[in-house]
């Protein structure tokens, strides 16, 4: 489904990523680990196709193609969905309008017929379900006076209804307590299946414990330092980061690649 292939990405001038390999395939969740300034969020960001960022070299594949050439409305259309660790506020624009636009656009795209608002209305509520959201929020703008709680569940129930192919979830777990979190991650384990796959951008191990990656990818310094399964999540949690980055070097780049 995804191939990065020694990846660079810079801000401001500022290198970032300095040679990321990663391959996902379908019916996969990845999580990507490591410490403030590893480049995590900058990888979720390239891959969605943020303007701040420039990719300065590599190549990234999505299906077969140039996911770096597609603007992100495009990727957005082909089903790649980007879950923000802080969500933005629309004042004015009703959640329920924010979606019902979203999914037909996604709709037109595949070449299918427009929900009309009744019937949307009755695939909001049956979605809204999945990260048990009241009714109410749906006639709110989006975002506005939410809790950061309410911010990530409605995240998600952006996610259900969209049904991307490919769900990059940029420290969803931030600010979460127990039970959001426990909602988000159900949320999140319900909408994933053989047909689709998750990356999970995130600094701890707690939300490893409710959605179990296949995969987990460590980041330092700009580089993949370490891959392994939810066992090296449960280390980095024992030992913490000091003991992957202090190995890190300004030499050559480390390559993962998941088969």
């Amino acid at each position: 489904m995804l191939e990065v292939r020694d990846l660079h990405a810079s801000i401001n001038g500022s290198p970032i990523l300095k040679g990321i390999d990663l391959t996902i395939k379908k019916g996969e969740i990845h999580a990507i680990m490591g410490p403030n300034g590893s480049g995590k969020s900058t990888l979720a960001k390239v891959l969605a196709g943020h303007p701040a960022y420039e990719v300065t070299k590599g190549q990234v594949l999505y299906e077969g193609k140039n996911l770096l050439e597609m603007a992100p409305d495009e990727r957005a259309r082909e089903g790649v969905f980007m879950a923000f660790q802080y969500p933005i506020e629309v004042p004015g624009v009703s959640n329920a309008q924010f979606l019902r636009l979203a999914y037909n656009e996604k709709r037109k795209h595949l070449g299918e017929e427009e929900l009309d608002p009744l019937e949307f209305k009755d695939l909001l509520k049956e979605r809204a379900k999945i990260v048990e959201m009241d009714a109410s929020f749906m006639t709110r703008s989006v975002n506005e006076g939410f809790s950061g709680g309410e911010k990530k569940r409605n995240e998600i129930l952006q996610m259900a209804v969209l049904e991307p192919k490919l769900a990059i979830l940029d420290e969803t777990d931030s600010g979460l307590d127990i039970d959001a979190l426990r909602i988000v991650a159900g949320g999140v384990n319900h909408l994933h299946n053989s047909e689709n796959a998750v990356v999970l951008v995130t600094h701890y191990q707690r939300l490893l414990n409710y959605i179990v990656p296949h995969y987990v990818h460590v980041l330092a310094g700009g580089r993949i330092a370490r891959e392994g399964g939810k066992e090296l999540a449960l280390e980095l949690e024992e030992k913490g980061y000091d003991w992957i980055t202090s190995s890190v070097t300004g030499s050559g780049s480390s390559a993962v690649s998941v088969i």
